[in-house]
């Protein structure tokens, strides 16, 4: 089991403002054979007994709040936690509240035993290892002793519940005009860009990352960049709500990963695309691209978003030239102010900005960004 006595206790700094975190203990860390299962809970009860034993521990937890359909931007995420903190959680729910009801909730894309199987590769004994004590998940009384054990021992768990578990009045999730209970909204910042061309969508993420938050209590959570607008809103919604776990400071944003070749952005919606409409979603990092050429040349936002949508549109007429069967339509792009939300449209101010873009290639909607005057924290994977 891990223990964290006298010398058996290990720090490690880290680049970040929070402080330093104790690591796996040698005995774990260093043995040839660590755990090899993953445990997953899928009650409330199951996860906070697992949680009340770290904290009697005084061991500290990261958290990585996932829908699922992982990809190597979601496991650099899992990654970094596991090296920074003796315990990590990832959760793994698709949450309806997000989606409108015209949205693609039912075909978002669910690959549980996949996204298992990459899991199990980020523990020392590779994918091979069997996942063992399951049963812990679905049972509500005192858990065996063996299950107890193995889910102390391992230093990565998965909260994957059910939506009757994260939303226990139940009821209406996706049609808001008809649902009954408690929701957040972070007003003034969750109505732009993405929360403009999704109205529902920041109150969806809103309120089940802070469901998600009550439930694991975690000490630091880790979300990506590609989903800039949302990792600010939370920290500024953590800021405003008072919460400690995490606090906002706690809330870390690791840069976006991309396909090496062509610049796209990992997402789980990629999967959607077909091998031609793959061909032209890069267009949007390539435009993003243009718009920071222009922030670094001293334009004003507006020239900035200019630029950025030119890139857009030339692939728009390529296309039409080519006649290539790819539906490309923007949604927007906008240059704003990190804390603020505030969009630029004169020369910027000296300080951290960001541009972001969204658009459609065929049905599926990508979003991107790229981060000027600033960097997100640098991953440990």
């Amino acid at each position: 089991m891990i223990r964290a006595q006298g010398a058996a206790r290990l720090t490690r700094a880290y680049t970040s403002s929070a402080r330093p975190v104790p690591l796996l203990p040698k005995t774990l860390a260093e043995s040839s054979k660590p755990p090899g299962h993953i445990p997953v809970f899928r009650t409330l009860a199951a996860l906070r007994r697992w949680r009340r034993d770290a904290r009697d521990r005084d061991l500290d937890v990261g958290c990585v709040p996932t829908m699922g359909a992982l990809h190597e931007g979601h496991l650099s995420l899992v990654k970094t936690s596991l090296k920074r903190h003796p315990f990590t959680v990832m959760t793994l729910f698709v949450n309806p509240m997000q989606f409108a009801p015209h949205e693609d909730l039912s075909a978002y894309p669910r690959t549980f035993e996949r996204d298992m199987d990459s899991l199990r590769s980020l523990l020392p004994t590779g994918p091979e290892s069997p996942i063992h004590g399951l049963g812990i998940s679905e049972y509500d009384g005192r858990p065996s002793p063996r299950s107890q054990r193995q889910a102390a021992d391992s230093p990565l768990v998965v909260f994957a519940p059910t939506a009757d578990v994260m939303y226990p009045l139940r009821g209406e999730l996706q049609d808001m005009s008809r649902r009954k209970g408690a929701s957040i909204e972070v007003r003034g910042w969750g109505e732009v860009m993405e929360g403009a061309s999704r109205p529902q969508f920041f109150t969806g993420v809103a309120t089940v990352v802070t469901k998600l938050f009550n439930a694991v209590e975690p000490d630091h959570a880790y979300f990506g960049q590609k989903d800039i607008q949302q990792a600010l809103l939370l920290k500024i919604m953590l800021t405003d709500l008072l919460v400690s776990h995490p606090t906002s400071d706690n809330l870390h944003i690791l840069p976006t990963r991309r396909d090496p070749e062509t610049g796209l952005a990992l997402s789980s919606r990629n999967a959607y695309l077909s091998p031609a409409e793959k061909k032209v979603a890069p267009t949007l990092a390539r435009a993003l691209e243009a718009g920071r050429a222009a922030w670094s040349s001293g334009a004003t936002g507006e020239a900035i978003i200019e630029a950025a949508t030119a890139v857009v549109k030339a692939e728009e007429e390529r296309l039409k030239t080519s006649g290539e069967d790819v539906d490309l339509r923007l949604d927007y792009f906008e240059v704003f102010e990190k804390d603020t939300f505030t969009p630029v449209r004169g020369v910027p101010a000296t300080g951290q900005l960001a541009i972001a873009g969204a658009m459609f290639v065929g049905k599926t909607r990508l979003i991107d960004n790229l981060l000027l005057g600033w960097e997100a924290e640098e991953a440990e994977d």
